[in-house]
């Protein structure tokens, strides 16, 4: 069996804490048995380690977070980068390419989909391991995973399963895509179950759908057409259109973490960071990612959470509000992460006509590099705050360390290999962000030096 794991959302959600470069998965807040906290993925990721299932598993993001998802999932699980956001059915299709061309799955192999941002118990993914016997003691086309409703809620799917359950799962009769309240509660009398977002399906059943959609069978050929594509749903045109689908149903715990409020209900602790909470503010919570305390006082209820992206003061039952209140402002990440470390911009302000001054705290993990660029416009200067490593500029390799400051001009290629801990003050001015402008993100350090060689030669 293949699990895909899809990572998808605009990080609006759980803002100021989640981004667009770094969604609801990526915030390290939730307790970790270990000690200390852990995110969302990387909780996913440690579970399906104890069940044995990391070495069947790839993850699908979005290209832009694909750095951060390897580094949270500490590089065990392949990630696969999508060029656009297409739909879970896209995504789909491109982890069903990938497979066949890459590992070989042959028309039999069973593949899961889960959404990446699953919150449940330790028992959830070995359940994984029952879909593909599911699948074919049922003759089902497609199985899936359901979890007992705790309240009538209009935010899930429900599915509704029909006669007798058979060594653990049931036939399924139909589903039913965020009901209103109502008829939430007569489905609830009905039996009916949570739909968790899991599929199992043979290879060959999602053949037999690429080509019905009139999609290029072949993985490369599918990139080339990714951003003329459609958004296309795996439950509206796969999930709800299947002729027998079965479901196993969940008993342990399972819950959507979308919005503050839940979120708050997982926390063992109602302040994070600096600050404090007194007075009769019963049920509040600080979550405060920035050097300066956060103080409530006699205000029960709330949510107060800072990062350099901003600040939110919300009554948690309405927090989520956040997201239709940011709509679509073009809301540029102010802090953002990657294999090699993470960044956070202190400040960005326009002087002159056209002309941008951009205030960067940098940090480069010990090992770790940041890829070869090719600097095309404006002028870099570096500061090095703490640590010490090697800074590539233009085929010259500098030892530096603590003090040390450096310009990195226009036409310039450049990199840096931290050998401790780095903290970097980079001040831009007039720089023009251009993905393009990375021309070796993930390569070995020699690698880098002999490429940058060839690039000045």
């Amino acid at each position: 069996m293949h699990i895909v794991l899809l990572c998808g959302g605009s990080g609006k959600r759980l803002w100021p804490l989640s981004n667009e470069l770094r969604s609801k998965l990526f915030i390290d807040i939730l307790p970790s048995p270990a000690g200390g906290r852990e995110s969302m993925i990387s909780r996913v990721c440690r579970q399906l380690d104890s069940s044995s299932l990391t070495d069947s598993t790839l993850i699908i993001s979005h290209q832009d977070q694909a750095n951060i998802t390897a580094r949270h999932t500490q590089g065990k699980i392949p990630v696969i980068g999508e060029p656009y956001k297409r739909g879970t059915f896209t995504a789909a299709a491109l982890a069903t390419l990938y497979l066949q061309s890459f590992r070989m799955a042959k028309d039999d192999d069973v593949i899961c989909i889960a959404p990446a941002d699953v919150f449940a118990g330790e028992d959830f993914f070995s359940n994984f391991q029952l879909l593909p016997d599911i699948l074919k003691h049922s003759q089902a086309e497609i199985a899936l995973i359901g979890t007992r409703p705790t309240h009538a809620s209009e935010q899930y799917g429900y599915i509704l399963p029909g006669g007798e359950e058979r060594n653990a799962y049931a036939p399924i009769t139909q589903f039913i895509e965020k009901p209103k309240a109502t008829i939430a509660e007569t489905l609830l009398q009905r039996g009916a179950l949570w739909n968790c977002g899991v599929y199992a399906f043979t290879v060959e059943f999602m053949m037999s759908h690429i080509e019905q959609m009139g999609l290029p069978v072949n993985y490369e050929q599918l990139l080339a057409l990714y951003e003329q594509l459609p958004e296309r749903s795996f439950d509206k045109h796969v999930a709800e259109k299947a002729q027998r689908a079965a479901v196993l149903p969940y008993t342990g715990v399972w819950q959507d973490i979308g919005s503050w409020d839940t979120l708050c209900a997982q926390l063992d602790t109602h302040v994070i960071g600096h600050g404090g909470i007194s007075g009769s503010s019963s049920d509040s919570y600080i979550i405060n990612e920035l050097p300066y305390p956060i103080q409530v006082i006699g205000v029960p209820g709330i949510i107060a959470a800072a990062s350099p992206d901003g600040i939110l003061i919300a009554n948690k039952n309405n927090a989520n509000e956040i997201k239709a209140q940011l709509g679509n402002l073009p809301l540029k990440p102010m802090y953002g992460e990657a294999t090699w470390g993470s960044y956070r911009v202190i400040e960005s302000s326009l002087e002159g006509e056209n002309r941008t001054v951009t205030t960067l705290n940098i940090t480069v993990l010990p090992g770790k590099h940041i890829g070869l660029n090719w600097h095309r416009s404006g002028c870099r200067a570096w500061t090095v705050l703490a640590g010490s490593g090697q800074v590539l500029v233009n085929g010259k390799v500098m030892q530096v360390s603590m003090g040390n400051q450096f310009a990195i001009t226009k036409e310039s290629l450049f990199s840096i290999l931290a050998e401790t801990r780095m903290v970097i003050l980079e001040v831009r001015i007039g720089v023009t962000e251009d993905k393009e402008n990375i021309l070796f993100e993930e390569e070995d350090w020699n690698v880098i030096l002999k490429s940058a060689g060839s690039f000045n030669a």
